[in-house]
């Protein structure tokens, strides 16, 4: 396999991996849980595929970290991606303590630390995921530009991406503030803070629990609101129907199409949704790290007359 191919076929396995993982903050897409946990466990083996293609710079960087010729741009992403794997790693094994379906049999202690920490780190690791990408943004352009046979002196396309660039920088902030993305971030602070009490279901993380709202829920199961949260309808939530031992027509109303919320979620909304989010971490980087080139080219400059 040439180059350019092997460079088609990792742009193909990461768009993918952030597609299929962006998928999984709605436990609705698809029908519900069964595909949150069975795509969970596939993107695992995609994951560590992206790793093996990449093995060689790992490998190359491992040896040399501490090395000062090495820039600091690639230290900076070996961290970046030695964080990333920390946290799927995190996300998959939590994901199998607390599954209801691929393994409904594994049954641990605090369970609901792993369910608050598997979403939580999860946001975290989307964050994580949109400052790689921002930092592989010229690369990704290039590939796009090469896919669609674009010029890189094509004015019309220079003049769309910086109308997209205000339009998902709105976009994305409004959504970042529907979610309460923020709130839910804040559960990390939570998870590795001993005097925090998140035994049973009155922890909350802040969601919103409205018909506009199709987030991660706040456990790592079936999509089951908090204790004393209602739902549009301003009846009880599904936590009152599993208190009063109406544990199947819970699942049921989540994962076979009930009314109201509980109605599979469409996977293009899921996906452009938090595409949104991630693009306003992915711009801000990639503007952060155009500017710091700026200032060093100009001081170079100056040192150099």
């Amino acid at each position: 396999m040439n180059k350019k191919n092997i460079k088609y076929l990792k742009f193909g396995i990461d768009l993918l991996m952030v597609s299929t993982f962006v998928l999984f903050f709605n436990k609705r897409v698809f029908g519900g849980l069964t595909f949150h946990e069975i795509a969970g466990l596939s993107i695992a083996v995609v994951f560590f595929t992206h790793i093996l293609l990449n093995w060689q710079w790992v490998k190359n960087i491992t040896l040399k970290l501490f090395n000062r010729k090495i820039p600091f741009r690639t230290k900076f992403s070996y961290l970046l991606n030695l964080l990333l794997l920390v946290g799927m790693a995190f996300i998959m094994m939590s994901g199998i303590f607390i599954s209801r379906v691929v393994f409904p049999n594994i049954h641990i202690e605090n369970e609901q630390w792993f369910k608050i920490a598997h979403m939580s780190i999860s946001f975290l690791v989307l964050i994580i995921v949109a400052i790689h990408i921002g930092l592989h943004w010229k690369w990704i352009i290039n590939v796009f530009k090469n896919i669609v046979k674009i010029k890189k002196s094509k004015r019309s396309f220079q003049v769309a991406a910086r109308v997209a660039t205000v339009a998902l920088l709105i976009f994305g902030s409004y959504e970042i503030y529907s979610t309460n993305f923020l709130m839910h971030l804040e559960g990390i602070t939570k998870i590795f803070n001993p005097s925090s009490n998140m035994e049973g279901k009155g922890f909350n993380t802040g969601e919103r629990h409205d018909s506009a709202h199709e987030g991660f829920a706040e456990s790592g199961k079936p999509d089951l609101p908090a204790e004393g949260d209602f739902g549009a309808n301003g009846k009880p939530s599904l936590s009152d129907d599993v208190e009063n031992g109406d544990r199947s027509a819970s699942l049921k109303g989540n994962f076979h199409g009930g009314k109201g919320q509980f109605e599979s979620a469409s996977a293009l909304g899921v996906i452009i949704k938090y595409f949104a989010i991630m693009s306003v971490f992915i711009i801000l980087i990639y503007y952060i790290e155009k500017s710091i080139l700026h200032i060093r080219r100009r001081q170079n400059l100056q040192g150099s007359m």
